[in-house]
């Protein structure tokens, strides 16, 4: 149940914030912010604009940061932090706070609307342009720039201010009897905005933690079913490659029936020495039979090589899902609303919605922080904005193929382990990939030259040394886990 008109106005009365400055805002989840005031002591006033449990109070609850700062928190800091609160009040009894601010030569105008359905936090200028909301509502008109329609006070209303009582909370009186701060200030002592605060904070954050729990439920059956079938699917695909061997087999046979072929037939029909038993294997009547047999070579490669991949991706899966399920494990387990609200937002924000500092991968081992650029694109990107001079590049010989980049660390020299660990991610994304042994080189980025009218990201070396890799799948699989998310 949110606060009525009254209660609203008794809150105000209590906190007595005209002549007082917001020295701090905290936004813990997108529906509360915090505003730190003081005038001849310090408040800590919350507002929260949650569903049944919208209302204004002073607090004296530590307000949890958001891990990332919110768009809302940012605005209000840029514009009114430090700013003086110099009028607050209630539009008629419209349950519309109106509060007057003014910063450095400035005014603004903050609307605080605790509407059961639609409250929302605007500032605006002084003449009602919206700056910013904390929820944007285009079918509302409360978006950047526009207007805000200011409520008109219902006259009427006041002849009928007995309907809504301030309550008592009497209903809690027992509750906090029990616990260890009644020993110092009896329930008769306490503010309206300490029986608010105490009625909200506990009987509010179980109705919300259950909220939560139900859609940290939906949460983890969707992602855990679709992890499962992403699971099931790389486990068909390894099995479809049980076969690699035969096409290697077939490729021998082949080569050592090859003169039957007559350059017509699409099958070759020949004994299996293996089994003993006349076989056919399909042919391509317009190759000879080297090129037909190295065409079942390239198959078993491809297999073999598709084959070690799966199983590392397969492994990836599994251990992802047990991620998932102690991730799940941890927000059931958590009492606070508030961390299990970030929780949530943290594991559901879609990857396409997560900004990136930069473009690629990257991966941290042992205090090493390694880049990669895929492409073309993010290895001009990452050559242009994000290392320096005195950052190692390598990259395969003879093979297109991405930029491995490891950052430089003062008065450190790169272990061979890192650049054994950069060296294989430079294989791996690159067209070298399947070929085994590869040279690559390397040097530091201040001795690449970049190739006049080259193609995009093209530079050319100087001062670089020769690098030996031989794709190390253990390896691969170690970065993998290590690679930033």
């Amino acid at each position: 149940m949110s606060l009525n008109c009254n209660e609203i106005n008794k809150i105000l009365e209590e906190l007595d914030l005209e002549g007082s400055f917001i020295q701090d805002i905290i936004q813990p989840t997108f529906d509360q912010v915090a505003f730190y005031t003081y005038k001849t002591g310090g408040k800590t006033v919350m507002v929260c604009t949650a569903q049944d449990s919208t209302r204004i109070n002073e607090t004296r609850r530590k307000i949890t940061k958001n891990e990332k700062p919110l768009r809302f928190m940012e605005l209000l800091k840029s514009r009114i932090k430090g700013a003086r609160i110099n009028k607050i009040e209630q539009i008629g009894l419209e349950r519309v706070i109106r509060m007057e601010l003014s910063h450095t030569g400035e005014n603004f105008l903050m609307y605080i609307r605790l509407w059961n359905n639609a409250a929302n936090i605007l500032l605006c200028d002084e003449n009602n342009r919206i700056l910013d909301a904390m929820f944007r509502r285009p079918n509302k008109d409360e978006m950047v720039g526009e207007i805000f329609p200011v409520p008109v006070a219902d006259e009427s209303k006041f002849a009928q201010i007995d309907r809504w009582p301030v309550r008592t909370f009497d209903e809690i009186r027992e509750e906090y009897e029990a616990l260890p701060q009644s020993k110092y200030e009896s329930w008769e002592s306490l503010s309206f905005n300490a029986k608010v605060d105490l009625f909200y904070s506990e009987h509010a954050r179980s109705l919300s933690r259950a909220a939560l729990l139900e859609k940290a439920e939906k949460w983890y059956i969707t992602n855990h079913t679709k992890r499962l079938a992403a699971l099931e699917n790389l486990e068909k695909k390894l099995d479809s490659f049980k076969n690699a061997e035969m096409y290697r087999h077939q490729g021998d046979l082949i080569l050592s029936f090859g003169h039957l072929m007559d350059g017509a037939s699409k099958a070759l029909e020949c004994e299996d020495y293996e089994s003993g038993k006349i076989v056919q294997i399909m042919v391509d009547p317009k190759k000879s039979a080297q090129e037909n047999a190295n065409d079942y070579y390239s198959r078993y490669k491809k297999a073999v090589s598709g084959s070690e991949e799966l199983k590392n991706d397969i492994e990836l899966a599994k251990e992802q899902i047990e991620l998932l399920d102690k991730q799940y494990e941890q927000i059931k387990n958590e009492p606070n609303p508030i961390k299990i609200e970030q929780l949530l937002r943290k594991d559901s924000t879609p990857k396409q919605q997560q900004k990136k500092a930069h473009p690629g991968l990257d991966y941290t081992v042992n205090g090493w922080y390694i880049l990669v650029g895929r492409d073309a694109n993010e290895n001009d990107e990452l050559l242009r904005h994000h290392v320096r001079g005195d950052d190692m590049w390598l990259h395969t010989r003879d093979y297109p193929g991405g930029y491995v980049f490891i950052k430089h660390r003062k008065d450190k020299t790169v272990p061979l382990d890192i650049l054994l660990d950069a060296g294989n991610l430079a294989v791996y994304f690159s067209k070298a990939r399947g070929s085994g042994k590869t040279d690559l080189y390397y040097t530091h980025v201040k001795y690449l030259r970049r190739a006049k009218n080259g193609p995009k990201g093209l530079v050319l070396p100087t001062h670089e040394k020769n690098l030996c890799i031989t794709p190390d799948p253990e390896r691969l699989k170690r970065l993998e886990r290590q690679k930033n998310s």
